[in-house]
């Protein structure tokens, strides 16, 4: 059975799939980002999914495809923002090297800027952020075997700051493994 490296978990905003791809790249490993592979199963973007199937439809494919790479994916995994509200996606983290991307509020709304493909985020862009980053905060938090600032931080220092807690062997691709 594969093992993920790593799963990045963090708010919108935080660098999932940029530090994602940092790391996989680092590390000579692929990177699984759910919310492309969701949009790529689904054949439309995440905001289409939304209004057209619904937000329970979208996390149906979510928790699926969530599922799937924990439990196969051997890279590094990216995992939406709010996949961690499943009871089961929570389970199934635990077993996992979490890497929580912490960011600070002002900088991920400025990272999110006003990014209309973002369903949760619609209306009143940054109230919506603020409030899913206080909901969330806690469960991200409890969820991580490490907290990682990305905050003012380029990703390759945040990739910086991930690699040593990998472990032996998992610091500079599968060569080592």
């Amino acid at each position: 059975m594969a093992r993920a490296i790593a799963v990045l978990i963090g708010s919108p905003g935080s660098g999932k799939s940029t530090v994602g791809r940092a790391l996989a790249e680092r590390l000579g490993a692929e990177l699984l980002c759910t919310d492309t592979e969701i949009e790529k199963r689904a054949g439309k973007p995440i905001g289409d999914i939304f209004v057209e199937d619904g937000e329970a439809r979208f996390r149906a494919l979510e928790r699926e495809i969530v599922a799937e790479g924990l439990r196969s994916w051997d890279g590094v995994i990216a995992v939406g923002g709010g996949a961690v509200l499943d009871e089961d996606t929570r389970a199934d983290l635990a077993d996992h090297h979490v890497v929580y991307l912490q960011v600070e509020f002002a900088e991920a709304a400025r990272r999110v800027g006003m990014d209309v493909a973002r369903p949760l985020l619609a209306g009143n862009p940054r109230a919506r952020l603020r409030k899913l980053l206080d909901e969330r905060l806690p469960i991200y938090e409890s969820l991580a075997t490490v907290t990682v600032p990305t905050t003012d931080q380029h990703p390759e220092e945040i990739v910086d700051a991930i690699l040593p807690t990998l472990g032996p062997g998992r610091t500079t691709g599968k060569a080592q493994q």
